[in-house]
């Protein structure tokens, strides 16, 4: 059996949630131990856009220069009609004076992670368990116990509190018998990445391309001209060629164009799911854990990040006595009422719209109102807006006035 700090904080998952999570709780004195069954940071194609409202938070926890550094910053959006070739853009300049980051960072998954990583390392109460599968989870009203298959061998780790960001497929909420309630759409995505200069072809830095066939993202990641495409195509074709069915989508979608490289591509389902509960006693649940999205828009991983925003605050207090644990029934209510009520329908409407407009007459209503906001200003900052209205604001004030009373 592992020792470990009965009051540590054990985090199931080292991607951006449960690492950023982790940083968040260390920055605030509490010993943290993130349980990853990787055996590293995962490289495959993943999320790669962090809305310009979740960038606050990141500069919160110290990070946004060195994500700005690593990554780029731009304000412009395209939404392409496939068939007819018309290009309706529009960007963030008209939030500028409005918000204080009025403009998207794009930067890999991956990178986030490692810089949180390397943040994670000046501190010596915080540390990640790489190849840690969790197998199992009990609590008490004390603390917790997770059992986890470490380097090959069965083990037990103990803490204060569990949070489970272990992804779609999470073993915490598996483990605890939580209901992921919701639907699994049938289509697979495939996220590419590949290299081409393709703004020197024409092509904005992000790109809706709509259509019912040929429907994808089309983004830049980086300044050395690494792109993310991401198409979709029916779930029940054989996972094993889709390299064979790839080269259509490029020939289609970039005709003439010789000459791009695959990077690299990863397959996934799309969900729309969310837990039934996003907390079970001294056990918590974030990002992809509690809630499951398809990723048009890019809405799943911001809705991760305003998850861990206001988790790691809380908690934190919670443990420092600042604050009844009751506000973390209000994370953990608010959290999933924003999912559900808000990001969810959002995404479920941009798939819609992107992969599936094959009636002529909506795809043209859909058309008109993008161009209406060329002209409608007010109607263009309430759309740019949007993404703010998945973030929950601090919790605490009013939890530590529960602890005066």
């Amino acid at each position: 059996m592992s020792k470990m700090n009965p009051e540590t904080v054990l985090i199931a998952g080292a991607g951006p949630v449960g690492v950023l999570n982790a940083l968040g709780l260390a920055r605030a004195g509490i010993p943290v131990t993130v349980l990853e069954r990787g055996g590293t940071v995962v490289r495959s194609p993943r999320a790669m856009v962090y809305h310009w409202s979740t960038l606050d938070g990141l500069e919160g926890l110290g990070m946004f220069d060195a994500a700005v550094q690593r990554g780029f910053l731009k304000q412009g959006y395209t939404y392409r009609n496939f068939k007819s070739g018309e290009k309706v853009s529009f960007g963030l300049q008209a939030l500028e004076g409005r918000v204080k980051h009025p403009y998207n960072l794009h930067l890999g998954q991956n990178d986030l992670v490692e810089i949180a990583l390397e943040k994670l390392k000046e501190f010596d109460h915080a540390q990640v368990l790489w190849n840690t599968a969790v197998t199992g989870v009990s609590q008490t009203k004390s603390g917790v116990a997770v059992s986890v298959l470490r380097d090959g061998s069965e083990d037990l780790i103990r803490g204060s509190w569990l949070i489970g960001a272990d992804g779609a497929g999470s073993a915490v909420r598996k483990s605890l018998g939580i209901d992921f309630d919701g639907l699994t759409w049938p289509e697979r995505f495939v996220a590419t990445n590949i290299r081409f200069d393709f703004e020197a072809a024409g092509w904005d830095q992000t790109t809706m391309l709509i259509d019912d066939r040929y429907g994808a993202i089309h983004s830049k990641i980086t300044t050395d001209n690494l792109w993310r495409y991401t198409y979709c195509e029916d779930e029940s074709l054989p996972v094993e060629s889709i390299l064979e069915r790839m080269p259509e989508y490029f020939e289609k979608v970039f005709p003439g164009l010789a000459g791009i490289e695959l990077d690299g591509y990863s397959p996934y389902k799309m969900h729309q799911r969310a837990a039934s509960g996003f907390r079970a006693g001294r056990v918590l649940l974030a990002g992809d854990a509690a809630h499951s999205t398809n990723p048009t828009g890019g809405l799943g991983l911001t809705s991760g990040l305003f998850d861990t925003y206001v988790l790691y605050e809380a908690l934190a207090a919670v443990i420092k006595r600042e604050a009844d644990d009751e506000v973390l029934d209000r994370y953990a209510a608010e959290r999933r009422r924003v999912f559900v009520d808000i990001a969810s329908p959002a995404a479920t409407r941009n798939k819609q719209l992107v992969y599936h407009s094959s009636d002529p007459v909506k795809l043209e209503a859909e058309m008109m109102q993008l161009r209406g906001l060329l002209s409608d200003r007010d109607a263009l900052i309430q759309r740019l807006m949007f993404p703010k209205t998945l973030e929950t604001p601090s919790l605490l004030e009013s939890a530590k006035k529960g602890i005066q009373r």
